[in-house]
């Protein structure tokens, strides 16, 4: 377990989850200093990922200071005591498992479930959800986060999936509050190739989107 937790004053500073997902214990290591350096402060490694847990260790070992490092895509009971094991100070998942957020409600950590429909939507939250990731978002849009929180405003909403630099202020002026992104965010012809310097100024674009 980590004893460091998760901070909602950097969160809020740059209310982005960056979902890194396939990508290598080595090329991890290198993206996170870039990614502090460019302003983002929130992160999630896939437990779909090989050897998620080790690099969820390391990362806070290594690059903890000035990040919130959490789990992402934890679906099982077993999942959630890894990733909790491994250090990580919030939890994602794709789907609700009521066990997993009454857990971690339980234990304090943060959770953002997902959800796609109203209905799904409100039951993750009346289960403790801290934010419902509105997953996947590609389909629906910011207008589809506008009218969620029209009569239910009281819902912190975190739209997930097909968030992009073109449409992220939309998202943000519907009333999201917070993003995540994967693919869009952690470019794999950068990645690639090492442009390290590239893929710096990629998130600070990112960062730059943040301020509404």
């Amino acid at each position: 377990m980590n004893d460091r937790i998760f901070s909602w004053e950097l969160f809020n500073k740059a209310p982005l989850v960056g979902i890194i997902r396939n990508i290598s214990p080595d090329d991890v290591q290198k993206i996170l200093p870039i990614y502090k350096e460019a302003g983002l402060t929130t992160i999630e490694i896939t437990m779909n990922t090989p050897g998620a847990a080790d690099m969820i260790r390391l990362a806070l070992e290594t690059e903890g200071e000035g990040l919130n490092i959490g789990a992402g895509t934890v679906c099982t009971k077993d999942d959630l005591e890894m990733a909790l094991e491994a250090g990580a100070q919030f939890i994602v998942t794709p789907i609700i498992n009521k066990k997993v957020i009454k857990s971690c409600v339980k234990k304090k950590v943060p959770v953002f479930p997902g959800a796609f429909t109203p209905t799904e939507i409100y039951n993750a939250w009346t289960l403790g959800a801290t934010m419902v990731k509105i997953y996947p978002a590609t389909s629906l849009g910011p207008e589809y986060i506008k009218d969620l929180k029209a009569p239910m405003n009281q819902l912190k909403l975190l739209p997930t999936g097909g968030v992009s630099l073109e449409n992220m202020s939309a998202f943000l002026k519907a009333g999201a509050n917070g993003l995540g992104v994967g693919g869009q965010l952690f470019d794999k012809k950068l990645i690639q190739e090492q442009d390290w310097e590239g893929l710096k100024a990629h998130f600070r674009q990112f960062h730059s989107k943040l301020a509404l």
